[in-house]
């Protein structure tokens, strides 16, 4: 998942990773360090249990070797790989054994470079052993193993909760970068709205004498300006809070107010309009009733081809409004509605004429359907 950041995204990718990364690392290297220490503590505690049962066992075949009067075997119990021993008189002096260290009586146990030696004293003197002391040799083995291995499966786990920071930092910032990049194609796309009307202003009013034809342009140029503007402060300016004024409309009279404005710019891409309204009449702000009513024309006219036609029909509470324009993929109409959102990029537009008719017709209860199919056309029909 590649995802282009600013300097200020970038900063806050990085203090995320390295606060969830660090965070992360310190309680790791905790849990794994009482993990050693305890797993090191019952480790020593078994070596330790497994020393005694093996001293306790050869002193037991010493007194009993020596109860009944039989030959002791030293060499099986010498000969073995895990153990060291050697037997001491009551002087400490070695008997026989196969451990050379030295040994300090006085402890019950002892550390001698990387081995523990266990002192036992439970022969009391049959046979003229005083003191077994047995050397483990496998414990320091195994510790230097577990270590390993902890430091194996640290490593594996903490790439892992890396990878998924890394992860979770992009996918909480993929909707910031969209959003960033939705705010962006919209103030290009309003820049570009707003140019083709000035643009139109300026050169229609380049001559001193302006002939009827320059002056339409400039009245349209000028009302599609006022259009884009009252678009614009309707989704950013608007106060919940602010209360508007609902009158009883009749909105057929509304609709042929409006066409009369629309009737130029149908023309010039030789549109033919045709309307069938009954009297009907729904309490609404007029303001907001020509918001819906404009957008859904001016999009029928925008995206409709040359030559194309546009039917209005009022009739039984339904407005319908259908062209014969470029249409709508389908997988593409659950979405229209959301503010930025453009279902296709081949004609002018930024996104939020559609957004502005569904909460205006949210507002006031009526219910707002769609049909289209590609290069066939499209079918707005609001219920009252």
């Amino acid at each position: 998942m590649v995802i282009d950041l600013t300097v200020s995204e970038k900063r806050t990718f990085i203090r995320f990773l390295t606060l969830y990364l660090g965070s992360s690392l310190i309680l790791m290297l905790l849990i794994a360090f009482f993990y050693f220490e305890n797993e090191k503590r019952l480790y020593f505690d078994l070596a330790k249990s497994n020393m005694q049962n093996t001293v306790s066992k050869i002193s037991s075949k010493i007194i009993f070797s020596h109860m009944t009067d039989t030959p002791f075997d030293k060499t099986k119990i010498l000969d073995t790989n895990e153990y060291k021993i050697s037997f001491y008189n009551e002087k400490k002096e070695k008997i026989f054994g196969n451990l050379d260290d030295e040994i300090d009586f006085s402890k019950d146990i002892m550390q001698h470079e990387k081995h523990f030696v266990l002192i036992d004293k439970s022969t009391l003197g049959h046979l003229g052993v005083f003191y077994i002391a047995i050397e483990e040799n496998l414990y320091f083995d195994e510790i230097k193993e577990m270590k390993v291995n902890i430091l194996f499966f640290f490593l594996i786990i903490y790439s892992l909760i890396s990878l998924t920071g890394f992860y979770l930092a992009k996918l909480f910032l993929k909707p910031i970068k969209e959003e960033r990049e939705k705010l962006n194609n919209f103030i290009r796309d309003t820049t570009h709205e707003l140019n083709t009307p000035i643009s139109a202003i300026l050169m229609s009013t380049e001559k001193p004498q302006l002939s009827e034809k320059q002056i339409e342009r400039v009245r349209l140029s000028a009302k599609r300006v006022s259009e884009i503007y009252k678009d614009l402060t309707y989704i950013f300016l608007q106060r919940s809070e602010e209360r508007r004024i609902c009158e009883n409309l009749s909105l057929d009279m509304l609709i042929l107010e409006q066409l009369e404005y629309f009737e130029p710019l149908a023309s010039k891409k030789r549109i033919k309009i045709n309307s069938s309204l009954e009297s009907f009449e729904y309490v609404i702000n007029k303001d907001d009733a020509i918001r819906v009513v404009n957008n859904l024309i001016s999009n029928a006219i925008k995206y409709n081809k040359v030559g194309g036609q546009i039917d209005i029909s009022l009739k039984n509470r339904i407005l319908k409004i259908s062209d014969t324009g470029i249409g709508i993929e389908e997988e593409k109409l659950k979405d229209i509605y959301k503010r930025y959102y453009r279902a296709t990029s081949e004609q002018g537009g930024f996104g939020i004429g559609l957004n502005i008719v569904s909460h205006i017709c949210n507002k006031y209860n009526i219910k707002i359907d769609v049909e289209s199919k590609r290069k066939i056309g499209t079918i707005f029909s609001l219920t009252f």
